[in-house]
């Protein structure tokens, strides 16, 4: 028989990127806490983040600015407070991941000059002025591994690595009274077995959901676990219709999430049908270098009017030495894939790239249950609306975490640790010998998700994933049920929890905006609001 492990914290941070580094690096100061990382330290979303982090700091721009680049970028539907609160607080935060270690890039400056060159702005789309501090095309690596290496080596954080969160235990749920996170039983992936959590606090920082898609530039941990957790323990969810779709990852087995920049049609890459012919220009006058929601519509129209795997991203009309100059990184892993780009069209679809919905909060990061906090990509502030401004994700994750860790010391000493929680039962289950059963699940359901409530969504498409869903979800808790816990049966379970949230946001909107297009309503509406779920 397995020893029953029961850990203890003041805080639990559930996920390990720039949101639950952030909160557990201010937290260490005054209290411990336990780290969690489905996978090594490093596997988030954060580290593959290639853009910067938006902050006003140029003396031309202004918070106003920031302000309102956010509120068109989120058509219609961002909270302006929430947006107003971010950009205000931008600045500080980033002065933070600065005296942090963050190395961004500085402008050069004249040999024997003495003066302290300046941070090197650069500007994306939907950015009035430059305002993207980065670092080189890896932004996301330097803050991820600079924070992560404060984090190993900080006394009162307890980093454990390779473990799932299962599901959040609550007062509730224990039938003691109110209703009170108390801790979370998690998944030992090494030992395979449960272990229990007890904690005054706990933090969702998990990211998003873009692996309920066939198609993701997401790294495989983006199972959408927090928002799961949440719901299942009585949070809302809002705005789970507007995923983010990129428009040209890699189509190729052995790829996985590689993007293909935009750059690459900045540079004059053409879109081509599998015929050769371009279509672009058919779909706007401006063709590939049209907004990303645009160019990712029509490459999915394509694709379904001709039965078609992937369309071809086209750059050989340039010279050899121009794209290998322009594009090293491009053309080597292409290369290392049996794609020479200088002279083959490369194969694209659209992935499954940003969560601008989940776990409703405060502009603390408290979600519905007490104690509960959800800070980054896995929560919903308000900030994002209809569609994210580029640059804005991390920035949230950092504003987040600070205002969640500040609201968490102030009642630190108020709260007293949980009592002894009950452990993990697994006496009337058994091991599985069907493991093809979950492979064939998750199969289906990447796949109907893709082609039913991807980039251009029907009534008809909607209503099918949703039978589909529910059966699914039937299929997956007799399952959960009568076996052990896997780390695929966790993260299929949580899936299919998202998709059915996803499918019932869409559901609910009767219209057409932002990252939310539905050919039966086509139009939008004159007083939009946000989509929120209240389980039952």
């Amino acid at each position: 028989m397995k020893q029953v492990v029961e850990h203890q914290s003041d805080v639990l941070v559930i996920g390990s990127g720039a949101a639950g580094l952030t909160l557990a690096l201010h937290l260490a100061e005054k209290s411990k806490v336990i780290l969690l990382s489905k996978g090594p330290l490093s596997e988030g979303s954060t580290y593959y983040a290639q853009g910067g982090i938006a902050s006003v700091f140029d003396e031309d721009d202004t918070i106003e600015s920031h302000v309102a680049d956010t509120l068109v970028a989120g058509a219609g539907l961002c909270d302006e407070p929430v947006v107003k609160f971010t950009a205000e607080n931008a600045k500080a935060a980033m002065q933070w991941l600065i005296n942090c270690g963050v190395a961004f890039d500085k402008e050069d400056v004249p040999a024997g000059s003495t003066a302290e060159a300046p941070y090197h702005l650069t500007r994306e789309g939907g950015h009035s002025h430059r305002r993207i501090l980065h670092a080189a095309d890896a932004t996301g690596k330097e803050v991820q591994v600079t924070l992560q290496d404060q984090a190993r080596n900080h006394p009162n954080i307890q980093v454990l690595e390779r473990y799932n969160a299962i599901d959040l235990i609550t007062t509730r749920k224990l039938n003691r009274p109110g209703n009170r996170v108390q801790g979370a039983y998690i998944w030992n992936r090494d030992e395979e077995h449960v272990e229990t959590v007890r904690a005054r606090f706990v933090a969702l920082a998990t990211g998003g959901s873009s692996k309920v898609y066939q198609y993701t530039s997401n790294p495989d941990i983006a199972s959408g676990d927090g928002i799961a957790m949440a719901w299942r323990s009585g949070c809302r969810i809002a705005n789970m219709e507007f995923n983010q779709f990129h428009p040209t990852c890699l189509y190729h087995a052995d790829a996985k999430n590689f993007l293909l920049t935009e750059a690459l049609r900045g540079e004059g890459a053409f879109l081509r049908r599998p015929d050769g012919t371009r279509f672009m220009p058919e779909f706007d006058e401006r063709a590939e270098l049209a907004p990303r929601d645009i160019v990712a519509r029509a490459i999915d129209y394509e694709m379904k009017r001709l039965g078609s795997d992937c369309v071809y991203l086209d750059i050989t009309h340039k010279p050899a030495d121009f794209i290998i100059k322009h594009f090293p990184t491009i053309h080597k892993r292409c290369l290392e894939l049996g794609i020479d780009i200088t002279t083959d069209p490369i194969p694209v679809v659209p992935a499954a790239h940003y969560t601008c919905g989940g776990v409703m909060t405060d502009l603390h990061g408290q979600t519905d249950l007490n104690g509960l906090y959800a800070i980054g990509e896995v929560a919903y502030t308000g900030l994002h609306g209809a569609n994210r401004l580029a640059s804005n994700s991390l920035l949230e994750c950092l504003v987040f975490a600070r205002a969640a860790a500040e609201d968490i010391e102030s009642q630190l000493g108020k709260i007293p640790m949980p009592s002894s929680l009950p452990a993990w039962d697994e006496s009337q289950v058994s091991n599985s010998d069907e493991e093809v059963v979950i492979a064939h699940n998750w199969h289906e359901l990447r796949l109907f998700m893709w082609d039913y409530v991807g980039i251009v969504r029907s009534d008809k498409r909607l209503e099918r994933a949703l039978r589909r869903c529910v059966m699914l979800q039937q299929e997956i808790q007799e399952y959960y049920s009568n076996f052990r816990v896997s780390n695929n049966l966790l993260e299929l379970r949580n899936l299919v929890q998202v998709a059915e949230l996803i499918i019932r946001c869409a559901m609910e909107r009767k219209e057409s905006r932002g990252l939310h297009y539905n050919i039966d309503h086509p139009n939008k509406d004159e007083s939009p609001k946000p989509t929120i779920l209240q389980p039952d």
